[in-house]
């Protein structure tokens, strides 16, 4: 089966962005929203590319169950 990025409707604090790359990376969600807000923070670029995910990826659909 092919590995896709989606959000995650089960992980998700605001879009689901974070808990959907920690499900394709398979490690821990709050690893990534660490990574992230350092981004957003120390480099300015974390809050557009977020905003940029959230609204692109689709939900993943094996969680609608």
């Amino acid at each position: 089966m092919e590995k896709k990025l989606y959000k995650s409707l089960k992980d998700r604090k605001i879009a689901g962005v974070c808990g959907g790359i920690a499900e394709y990376l398979n490690i821990d969600s709050n690893v990534i929203r660490i990574i992230w807000v350092i981004f957003a923070f120390g480099f300015g670029t974390g809050i557009l590319a977020y905003i940029i995910c959230a609204l692109i990826l689709s939900d993943n659909p094996s969680e609608y169950q």
